[in-house]
């Protein structure tokens, strides 16, 4: 299991460049995922940012709960 502090130093600062991937030869499927996965850790340190651990834990656990119902993320 990874520590804290070695999962936080994987998410590099919002705005900040990021270094490709250490695998240069992934599928068009991993690159894809890997960009959400850069997204979501944007958006998840913005949260904290504006707004505390608190609630972006609560945010994050709620949009999982949606997409695990099925239920709509938002109404647009």
């Amino acid at each position: 299991m990874m520590s804290n502090s070695k999962a936080t130093t994987k998410i590099a600062s919002a705005g900040q460049p990021r270094a490709p991937s250490a695998q240069l030869d992934m599928s068009e499927e991993e690159k894809s995922k890997d960009a959400f996965f850069v997204h979501l850790a944007e958006l998840t340190e913005a949260m904290i940012a504006g707004h505390g651990r608190d609630f972006a834990i609560g945010a994050l656990v709620l949009s999982a709960k949606f997409v695990a119902e099925g239920k709509p993320l938002s109404s647009r």
